[in-house]
C-alpha cells in the first residue's frame, strides 16, 4: 500500500534525508550513478556482458553541510539511494527482481518515504521495445498511481550527445517515440550525467542540485511502503 505523507526527517529543521531508488535496465549505468549521487564507491559497478548488480543495496553519503538554504536556515543534508538489479535481469527472473525491489522499498523506505525515483537510462542508447518498457512498467507497478510524480530519468553517458554534435533539446527532440511520450508523462522530468568537463563532485552538485529542484516542486512529499 502506497500513501503520501510528510517525511518525519523534516522535523528537523538543520537535517534533511533524501531517500532515492535507481531503475534501469543491465549495463544502464544505474550503480555507478549512485557512487556519484553519494560520493563515494559503495556501490560494485563495472563493464560486463551480463548484470552485475544482483541484490538490492543502500548507501548513504556524508552530510553534506550548507547545501542548500530553506527557512533562512542552512540545512544538512544526506543522500540515501537504493541500488536496484537491472530489469530485465540477465540471470534472474523479472518476478524475482520485482519481489526483491518490492520488499527492499518497504525495508527502507517503508516509514521515512521515498522522495524521488531515477530512471537511468544510456543517453547513447536509444530507449525502445518491450525490454526499455519493461523498466517503466516495474516503477508503475511498485510506486503505484502516483509514479509520475515521483520519477524522471537520469541520462548517463551524456558526452555522448556532444561528440555527436547535438545539444540537449535537439537530442530530446528527435528521441524515439518511447521515450517522448514517457517524456511527457513525467513532465519532461530529467538529468544529464557527464563524464567529461566536470569533476566527480562538480558532477554530484549538479545533479543533486536538479533533484532537489523536483522534490521542492512535489513540497517534499514522499511516497511511503508497507
Amino acid at each position: 500500500m502506497l500513501n503520501l505523507c510528510l517525511p518525519t526527517d523534516m522535523t528537523d529543521s538543520n537535517k534533511m534525508i533524501i531517500n532515492l531508488a535507481l531503475f534501469g535496465m543491465t549495463q544502464s549505468g544505474k550503480s555507478s550513478a549512485g557512487n556519484i549521487l553519494l560520493g563515494s564507491t559503495d556501490f560494485h559497478s563495472s563493464f560486463s556482458p551480463c548484470s552485475v548488480t544482483k541484490d538490492c543495496c543502500l548507501g548513504r553519503s556524508c552530510h553534506l553541510c550548507g547545501f542548500m538554504r530553506r527557512g533562512g536556515q542552512e540545512i544538512t543534508l544526506q543522500i540515501q539511494v537504493l541500488d536496484t538489479p537491472g530489469y530485465p535481469h540477465s540471470r534472474l527472473k523479472q518476478e524475482h527482481v520485482k519481489q526483491e525491489v518490492k520488499e527492499a522499498l518497504a525495508h527502507h523506505f517503508g516509514q521515512e518515504g521515498l522522495h524521488f525515483a531515477l530512471l537511468v537510462q544510456r543517453a547513447d542508447v536509444p530507449l525502445c521495445g518491450q525490454e526499455a518498457s519493461s523498466s517503466v512498467q516495474m516503477i508503475q507497478e511498485l510506486l503505484g498511481h502516483a509514479w509520475k510524480n515521483y520519477t524522471a530519468i537520469l541520462f548517463t553517458h551524456a558526452e555522448k550527445i556532444e561528440e555527436a554534435g547535438f545539444t540537449e533539446d535537439k537530442y530530446l527532440r528527435e528521441a524515439s517515440d518511447t521515450l517522448l511520450t514517457l517524456l511527457n508523462s513525467i513532465q519532461h522530468r530529467c538529468i544529464f550525467q557527464y563524464k567529461k568537463g566536470n569533476s566527480l563532485n562538480e558532477q554530484r552538485i549538479i545533479i543533486l542540485e536538479r533533484i532537489m529542484e523536483f522534490i521542492k516542486e512535489n513540497c517534499y512529499q514522499v511516497l511511503t511502503f508497507k
